[in-house]
């Protein structure tokens, strides 16, 4: 399986894919020098990174649980960095959702024989055209290969490697698909994009997401975890509780000044111009999504949801 993920790989680097968090969406990327780097987290998990979403590993003797891939020509520095954890193969893929950047080396996986599992919005999402008005782009249809072959609606528990993996859904959140991994017995989260930690998070509303739902995500994270809780963000350096607190903070003080300017009667380009986060820009805003464009999604999303 390893030579032939290999081999999907590199016959994948020519392909010009492009990066939610690239500072062009009309440049490629050049995944040739993208590096996976591991970060242990706790005993058996991992967190890669490398370039997209985080990945998160689960490495055993019952075999490898992984969630989310990135893009198709990282797939060989990916299994590279997973033979380097354990010569067990991989089982599970879980997507925490269905963006590119975290589903792109689905078909390699899938062709090797890896089960692919997800929220059953992101099947959905896959298998048909997209489109981002925000980034004016057409993202296509994945091929079959690519797809969930599992879906779930609600909640699915894994029992591998020791540890109950619990998955969960929370609604309209980063988008309407969204998953957060919970390792019970080691007390370890995959917060997939519902947390974006150190940077403005891109909230797809036009597939469902929300920044309600976003705060509601956080807050049931929250709920199950304690000041040791090891937390792994879609996007970001590894974190714990007391960082999700502040992000929460964070959404809520965008959230209570946006509605404000809304009920107050402020326009769009007058509220951005006010500078509503200049408070925040500096520690929050040296993200891929700049204060401007991550106000602009608030306060449509919000607009829309005020408006009678």
């Amino acid at each position: 399986m390893r030579l032939f993920l290999h081999r999907l790989a590199l016959s994948a680097t020519s392909i010009a894919i492009l990066s939610l968090g690239s500072p062009s969406l009309a440049q490629p990327q050049d995944f040739t020098k993208v590096e996976i780097k591991t970060v242990p987290v706790k005993e058996g998990v991992y967190m890669l990174v490398g370039e997209g979403g985080n990945i998160g590993v689960s490495a055993g003797e019952d075999g490898v649980f992984l969630i989310d891939d990135q893009f198709a020509p990282l797939t060989a520095k990916i299994q590279t960095a997973i033979d380097q954890i354990t010569d067990k193969p991989i089982r599970f893929l879980l997507n925490t959702h269905w963006h590119f950047d975290h589903t792109g080396g689905n078909e390699n996986f899938g062709k090797a024989g890896v089960v692919i599992v997800a929220h059953n919005q992101v099947r959905e999402r896959l298998k048909t055209d997209q489109f981002f008005k925000v980034f004016d782009r057409k993202i296509p249809a994945s091929p079959a290969a690519a797809l969930p072959i599992v879906t779930f609606g609600d909640t699915v528990t894994f029992h591998l490697n020791g540890q109950t993996i619990h998955v969960f859904h929370v609604e309209k959140a980063h988008t309407d698909g969204d998953s957060v991994i919970h390792f019970r017995e080691a007390n370890v989260i995959h917060a997939g994009d519902t947390y974006f930690n150190g940077i403005y998070p891109f909230i797809d509303t036009e597939h469902g997401g929300s920044l309600d739902g976003m705060i509601e995500a956080t807050e049931r994270i929250l709920a199950i975890a304690d000041d040791a809780t090891k937390i792994i963000p879609g996007h970001g350096p590894l974190s714990n509780r007391a960082e999700l607190v502040t992000y929460r903070q964070m959404l809520l003080d965008v959230r209570s000044r946006t509605r404000t300017a809304i009920q107050n009667g402020t326009t769009l380009a007058n509220f951005i111009a006010s500078q509503p986060t200049a408070d925040y820009d500096k520690a929050w805003g040296r993200g891929f999504l700049p204060p401007e464009k991550f106000l602009t999604i608030v306060y449509q999303d919000l607009a829309a949801r005020l408006t009678p």
